[in-house]
């Protein structure tokens, strides 16, 4: 029998996070009011996929209705699978089985990581097909050398390629979006600075082995994107209103917002916000969306993306509530900058995790009950100016804006939710979106209710308090 087409397929959903997207997605599968959506895996191993159909299945909400999986593949009507999950053969060192499963389907969501060294087989079977694609990496070096590799080449097929969709770097993009937002006219923002607390309910935060293996590659290779940057024609800048921000002195301050410890973050939200920024200098009347090629009104989301979106300085810290986990973060700083720079070193970082992170980073991964109890806090502190007009060279900003954005554990919980979110809205309402090309999640999602469909899916936006500085 023909493999069936859907509407979207998870790669790697038998993966550390691609179960958990997988669980996600599973939830949305019939939902009131439109037909069901039809779902596909994908992966090396069919055995390994139907196992993880068969947990995502029991544990998600909306499997009661639905049995779980068996062994045999997604047309096989003794298998025991949800229906409408079909499951495909798909390795990223196959060209021609990327290819396939493209041809079977509108979205793709990829879940194989470290991203460096498996991802862009994925990107660039998408593009040629001209199929939507999402990731959930936060490695700003595979997604700027996607950008150049394959952003004209996906303009003309219609492929939209939108990585960071994951914890990495969405609450990090629309808290930006969402802190300015509340500068309304005349005044307006000068400077962001976002400050992560990761909080756990009676257990120590812990992580999977292939996000460390993702940061100990980035430390090893970060000449690489040095090197990428100078390659490039230099990207616009914006004109921020106050000029330049003023930078804090040292690598640690405290920070009273958030009560702790503030360490500069070395994580891909500032270039993923800087990214966004650069796209709208550069496209100031918005993108052709799909449905309205080459009218000279189109525009992304009605250009209302445009308008949502307002350049600032921004600034990324985590917080820590002691002067040990101070220490402690940068102990495992050193030891990844040094070790890293040996293949030895290397080896010695990957093979034990438990090790050189201090028991952050596990083989294993945490366990349902340390996901449940884990959640995140992330604290934006605004500043800008009560009156545009009465900005002067040198004036400090005379107004701040608290924001807060919160949810669930980042790696399994939050970033399913932002991921699938995403997927979902490029299937209802792909229209409207950008026709093609490599962007960040807030060029193609600003504009539209993805803020609101993450508010009704577990996350928070807050606005803390406004005040006179």
């Amino acid at each position: 029998m023909a493999e069936e087409s859907v509407d979207i397929v998870v790669l790697g959903a038998s993966g550390f996070t691609g179960k958990y997207v997988l669980r996600e997605l599973l939830k949305f599968r019939n939902e009131t009011g439109r037909e069901p959506r039809k779902i596909g895996i994908a992966g090396r191993s069919k055995k390994k996929l139907a196992a993880a159909l068969t947990w995502a299945a029991a544990a998600s909400s909306s499997s009661s209705s639905s049995s779980s999986a068996g062994a045999g593949g997604g047309n096989d009507p003794d298998n025991a699978s949800p229906p409408s999950v079909v499951i495909y053969e798909a390795d990223v060192n196959d060209m021609a089985s990327l290819r396939a499963v493209c041809r079977k389907t509108r979205v793709l969501v990829s879940c194989v990581g470290p991203y460096r060294k498996y991802g862009q087989p994925v990107v660039e079977a998408c593009v040629e097909a001209g199929v939507d694609y999402l990731d959930i990496t936060g490695e700003p070096e595979f997604m700027e050398r996607m950008e150049v590799l394959y952003h004209e080449k996906a303009k003309q097929t219609g492929a939209l390629v939108v990585s960071a969709c994951g914890y990495d770097c969405i609450p990090a993009e629309f808290g930006v979006i969402f802190n300015t937002q509340q500068f309304e006219a005349p005044s307006v923002p000068h400077s962001v600075d976002s400050y992560l607390v990761l909080e756990s309910a009676g257990h120590r935060i812990k992580g999977n082995l292939g996000t460390w293996e993702s940061a100990v590659l980035g430390v090893t290779n970060m000449s690489d994107i040095r090197e990428l940057r100078k390659s490039r024609p230099r990207r616009a800048r914006p004109q921020i209103p106050g000029g330049p921000a003023k930078k804090k002195s040292g690598w640690v301050h405290w920070e009273e917002n958030a009560g702790g410890w503030a360490i500069r973050f070395p994580t891909a939200d500032p270039t993923v916000v800087r990214r966004t920024h650069s796209t709208v200098v550069e496209n100031p009347s918005g993108l052709p969306t799909a449905d309205n090629e080459g009218s000279p009104t189109s525009s992304n989301a009605n250009k209302s993306a445009w308008t949502s979106i307002k350049p600032v300085h921004y600034g990324c810290y985590l917080i820590q509530k002691s002067i040990i986990g101070v220490i402690a973060v940068f102990l495992i700083g050193c030891l990844m900058a040094v070790l890293s720079a040996y293949k030895f070193g290397q080896k010695l970082l990957i093979q034990y995790p438990e090790i050189f992170s201090l028991g952050i980073f596990h083989k294993e991964g945490p366990s349902e009950e340390e996901v449940r109890a884990a959640s995140f806090k992330m604290w934006f502190v605004g500043r800008g100016y009560s009156d545009s007009k009465t900005i002067s060279p040198g004036k400090e900003p005379d107004k701040q804006v608290l924001t807060r954005v919160s949810g669930p554990e980042i790696a399994y919980v939050t970033t399913p939710i932002v991921c699938i979110q995403a997927a979902l809205l490029m299937l209802d309402e792909r229209k409207h979106l950008p026709k093609g090309g490599v962007y960040t999640p807030a060029i193609v999602f600003s504009g539209t209710d993805y803020l609101q469909r993450l508010q009704r899916n577990g996350l928070h936006f807050d606005v803390i308090s406004t005040t006179k500085i």
